[in-house]
C-alpha cells in the first residue's frame, strides 16, 4: 500500500505581520497551533507514520516536531514542500513539488506512510493535480480558513495499493470537527 498525508501546518501567529509568511523563518505556531499539532501527531501514531517530511518555514517546521515526537516518527526537511512564494508560477510551485512527491511515494511502497507537512496553496495545487473533484475542493476552501482545502492541522490522505489502480483521496483529518463534502447526485 502506498499513502501518503498531505499535511498543512498548525495554526502560525499571523498577526506577526513584520514577519514575511513565505521565506524563512515565517510566523511562529501559536498555543493554539501546538495543540493542533500534538492532535495531529496522535492521529499519525494511529496510523503508523514512521517518516514526515517539513517545509522549512517555522510553522511547518515545528508542526512537524510536534507531530513526530508524538507518533515517535523521525522529520527531515524538504525545500521542494515550501509555501508558495511571491510572484511564484503554480507550474513552478508544481515543477519543484512533483518530483518529491513521486520520491515520497516510492518511499512509502517500500517503507509506510509518508507525511509531507507543506502549506494550503501548494497542497490545493497538488489535490487539483491528482484530480480531486473540483467542487469537492471548493467545498472545503470555503470551509475552512484563507481559502485552504484543510484546516490548520489538517490531512489529506493520499492511498493506492498498487500503481494500477486510481489514488483513493480523502480529507482524513482535522483537529476539529468538520462537515465531509457529499457529491450531489442528479436526478433526471
Amino acid at each position: 500500500m502506498t499513502t501518503v498525508y498531505l499535511v498543512r501546518h498548525a495554526t502560525p501567529d499571523w498577526s506577526r505581520t513584520e514577519i514575511r509568511y513565505d521565506i524563512p523563518p515565517g510566523p511562529p505556531l501559536t498555543p493554539q497551533g501546538e495543540a493542533e499539532a500534538a492532535q495531529l501527531g496522535a492521529f499519525l501514531r494511529e496510523n503508523g507514520v514512521q517518516r514526515l517530511y517539513s517545509s522549512p518555514l517555522e510553522r511547518a517546521r515545528r508542526t512537524a516536531e510536534i507531530a513526530a515526537g508524538i507518533a515517535e516518527a523521525d522529520v527531515m526537511e524538504a525545500e521542494a514542500i515550501a509555501e508558495w512564494q511571491r510572484g511564484e508560477l503554480e507550474s513552478a510551485v508544481l515543477e519543484r513539488f512533483l518530483p518529491f512527491w513521486t520520491a515520497s511515494t516510492l518511499e512509502s511502497a517500500a517503507t509506510g506512510a509518508v507525511v509531507l507537512v507543506s502549506h494550503g496553496g501548494p497542497i490545493r495545487l497538488m489535490l487539483e493535480h491528482l484530480g480531486v473533484d473540483r467542487n469537492e475542493l471548493l467545498f472545503y476552501r470555503k470551509q475552512f480558513d484563507r481559502d485552504n482545502p484543510l484546516p490548520p492541522a489538517g490531512a489529506w490522505r493520499v492511498s493506492r495499493p498498487h500503481a494500477a489502480v486510481a489514488w483513493q483521496i480523502e480529507l482524513a483529518f482535522t483537529p476539529q470537527s468538520f462537515r465531509r463534502y457529499e457529491p450531489q447526485t442528479v436526478v433526471v
